[in-house]
């Protein structure tokens, strides 16, 4: 089983927008360091909390830090763009930094309306025509079939991944032969049927290729399960003052999240987003992996931890660096669920 990171590049409330993009860069680095398969950065628009708005600009400038750790969007939000445009681009970025791109495909706006309004006068015309812009992709990444040619063509094309969070999504990905990411942690959905019915009716667009899943999960590191949910609150304090509207001043700290929290009255919805996160402690009992279907996602499989929690400075080699020790308990709880 693999591991990988999905940043989404926060900006704490003590932080600037430089600090938390220079934070992304150094965990990228150290994923690198740590054995991690990828490195994902998302794609957000007009929002106080998170820092990344550009991610082809960013992976331009990670790839240049790190040597061998593949490298991509999570996710390009197509509907914007030309898929043109974008073919340009990752072919530039597969030019500088050869077989370590790939291109995640999403259609979310990623942001509030008035950044959408700004971006594209027509997004839910393009979000209708959404098959049609990836067919379009797919043709110039693979560089078949277009008039004009999405230069610089490189020597190995990146890897296309169709991004969803329901069966719609992988059933797509599945019928044009593109490897897929569920997102777990922002979905209800039941992901391991979705992913059992993708391998099942994958069509591969190209001689040889099989199906390919990444499962992205919300996870916390720390010593116990009491740390684990303690660092997790800053999230989730976020995510619920977002809802209400408040939450323009960037992801709080632990502390100001328990500071919060005595204002807040959502008591379920918090542990709601609890049971959400996959909680690796040294004190968690095997029986509480049960709720993750982690054993549809071994074979040809990553596992992709979604990085939304503040403050990863110093404390990066603890809260990714997973011992030897304890990768094997998931590989072990995956074949007794298996």
């Amino acid at each position: 089983m693999k591991l990988s990171i999905l940043d989404q590049s926060p900006i704490s409330t003590n932080q600037t927008a430089y600090e938390a993009l220079q934070e992304s860069m150094n965990l990228a680095r150290i994923g690198e360091t740590l054995g991690y398969s990828r490195y994902w950065i998302a794609e957000h628009h007009a929002m106080p909390g998170l820092a990344c708005s550009a991610p082809e600009v960013m992976l331009g400038y990670i790839g240049a830090n790190t040597k061998n750790i593949r490298i991509g969007s999570g996710a390009v939000l197509l509907p914007y763009y030309k898929p043109y445009k974008v073919a340009e681009t990752y072919h530039m970025l597969s030019t500088l930094f050869p077989n370590r791109i790939d291109v995640g495909i999403g259609r979310a706006p990623g942001g509030p309306a008035e950044a959408t309004n700004a971006l594209s006068d027509n997004y839910l015309q393009h979000v209708y025509k959404m098959p049609d812009l990836v067919y379009e992709l797919i043709k110039y990444i693979d560089n078949e079939g277009t008039v004009v040619k999405a230069s610089p063509i490189p020597q190995i094309s990146p890897d296309l991944w169709m991004l969803g969070t329901s069966r719609k999504s992988g059933d797509f990905a599945a019928e044009n032969g593109l490897a897929y990411s569920f997102g777990q942690f922002m979905s209800d959905e039941n992901g391991a049927e979705i992913v059992q019915q993708y391998r099942q009716s994958f069509q591969p667009r190209k001689k040889g290729q099989k199906p390919y899943v990444i499962m992205a999960l919300s996870v916390i590191c720390a010593e116990t399960t009491q740390k684990a949910e303690e660092i997790a609150l800053s999230s989730i304090v976020w995510e619920l003052q977002n809802e209400s509207m408040e939450g323009n001043k960037g992801v709080p700290s632990v502390d100001e999240a328990k500071k919060i929290l005595l204002n807040l009255r959502n008591q379920k919805s918090i542990e709601r987003c609890l049971l959400g996160i996959l909680k690796i402690t040294q004190d968690n009992p095997p029986s509480k992996w049960a709720y993750i279907p982690l054993q549809d996602f071994t074979h040809n499989s990553d596992i992709d931890w979604s990085k939304d929690i503040p403050q990863i400075d110093q404390q990066l080699y603890k809260k990714y660096g997973l011992t030897q020790s304890e990768i094997d308990f998931i590989e072990d709880k995956v074949k007794v669920m298996d």
